[in-house]
C-alpha cells in the first residue's frame, strides 16, 4: 500500500475514534454525575475511560509476547466496561438530565452496588494498568527481523564456489609423508664404470650414490664435500592427523544427521564444509546429494497427499 493510502486510512480512523468518543463522552459523563463526581471530575471521568482504551491499543500495536497479549486484555476489560456503562446510561432517562445529583444506577440494591463500584473502580485501574503499559512500551526491545537475519546468515554461509574463487582440494593424510619417500633402486650386476675423459667431475655425493647404486664398496666421501640438506624421514605420530580420511558415504551419512534440522535455504557448501570440516570440493558434492534428498521427499509426501 503507498504511503498517501496509509495515511488516508489512518486519518479515517482517527476521525471514527473522535466521533465514538464524542459520543461515549456523554454517557459517562452523566455516570460520573450519578455516582456524586462533580463538574470537573465528571467532564474528566470519559478520558479515563476510554482515554486508557487508546493507550491500550497503541501498546498491544508495539509491544510483543506476554506484554501484548496483557495490553490486549485491558483493552478489551476496558471495552467492556465502558459498553456496560454507555448501556446503563440508556436505561436510565433520569441520568440525562443536566441538574442530576446522585442516583441509582439499578432498581436492585446488588446491581447497583456492581454499577456503583464498577464505575468509582475503573479510575483507579486506569492508574494502576496506564502506569503499567507506559513502563512495557518504554523498556520493549524490538526484536531482529528473522529475515534480514536468515537472509545475512545465508550470503555468509556461500561457498567459495558460488563466489568464484578457485578452491584447493583435500589431500590425504599421509600424501606429504609419501612425497618424501625415496623411492628404492635395486641393485644391479656390478661392472665396469667407462667414464669419458672429457666428463665433468660429479659431487661426491652424487658420486657416492652412483657407486652405491652399482653395488660398488663404500666409499668415504670428505666431510668438507658434502652438500648440506636438510634431514627427511618419517612424520612424528603425534603431528600425524588422527581423523582418518572419510568416504562420500561416510560424509553423507553424517551430514544428514547434522543438518536434518536444517531448512534448505541453509544447505549450502560453505555451511556443510564448516559443519563437516571438509574440503570444499566434498561439500559442494553432499550439498546436492542433500538437496536431492529433499526434493525427493517434497515430490513423495505431495504425490503421497
Amino acid at each position: 500500500m503507498k504511503r498517501k493510502a496509509k495515511a488516508a486510512l489512518v486519518l479515517a480512523l482517527v476521525v471514527v475514534v473522535a466521533m465514538a468518543f464524542r459520543v461515549s463522552w456523554n454517557a459517562l459523563r452523566d455516570v460520573a454525575k450519578a455516582i456524586g463526581a462533580d463538574a470537573t471530575a465528571a467532564m474528566l471521568y470519559p478520558f479515563v475511560v476510554d482515554g486508557l482504551m487508546a493507550l491500550a491499543l497503541v501498546a498491544a500495536l508495539t509491544l510483543t509476547g506476554d506484554a501484548r497479549r496483557f495490553a490486549l486484555r485491558v483493552l478489551a476489560g476496558y471495552t467492556l466496561a465502558s459498553l456496560v456503562l454507555n448501556y446503563v446510561h440508556g436505561l436510565l432517562p433520569e441520568l440525562h438530565s443536566e441538574s442530576i445529583g446522585w442516583s441509582r444506577l439499578a432498581d436492585g440494591d446488588f446491581t447497583n452496588w456492581v454499577l456503583v463500584l464498577l464505575a468509582t473502580s475503573l479510575p483507579v485501574g486506569s492508574i494502576y494498568f496506564g502506569s503499567d503499559l507506559v513502563a512495557k512500551v518504554l523498556h520493549h526491545r524490538p526484536a531482529i527481523e528473522p529475515n534480514s537475519q536468515e537472509s545475512a546468515q545465508i550470503d555468509s554461509n556461500r561457498s567459495m564456489s558460488d563466489r568464484g574463487e578457485p578452491v584447493a582440494e583435500e589431500t590425504a593424510p599421509g600424501a606429504e609423508m609419501d612425497s618424501q619417500l625415496v623411492p628404492v633402486v635395486e641393485p644391479i650386476e656390478a661392472r665396469p664404470l667407462a667414464v669419458a675423459a672429457d666428463a665433468p667431475t660429479p659431487p661426491a655425493a652424487a658420486r657416492e650414490r652412483v657407486l652405491k647404486s652399482l653395488g660398488f664398496p663404500d666409499t668415504p666421501v670428505p666431510e668438507a664435500s658434502q652438500p648440506s640438506r636438510r634431514p627427511t624421514g618419517r612424520v612424528p605420530q603425534a603431528a600425524r592427523s588422527s581423523r582418518p580420511t572419510r568416504t562420500e558415504a561416510e560424509l553423507l551419512a553424517e551430514a544428514r544427521s547434522l543438518t536434518e534440522s536444517w531448512p534448505i535455504e541453509k544447505l549450502t557448501g560453505e555451511g556443510i564444509r564448516k559443519a563437516l570440516r571438509t574440503s570444499p570440493a566434498k561439500a559442494r558434492v553432499v550439498r546436492e546429494a542433500l538437496k536431492a534428498e529433499r526434493e525427493r521427499d517434497t515430490t513423495a509426501v505431495a504425490v503421497a497427499g
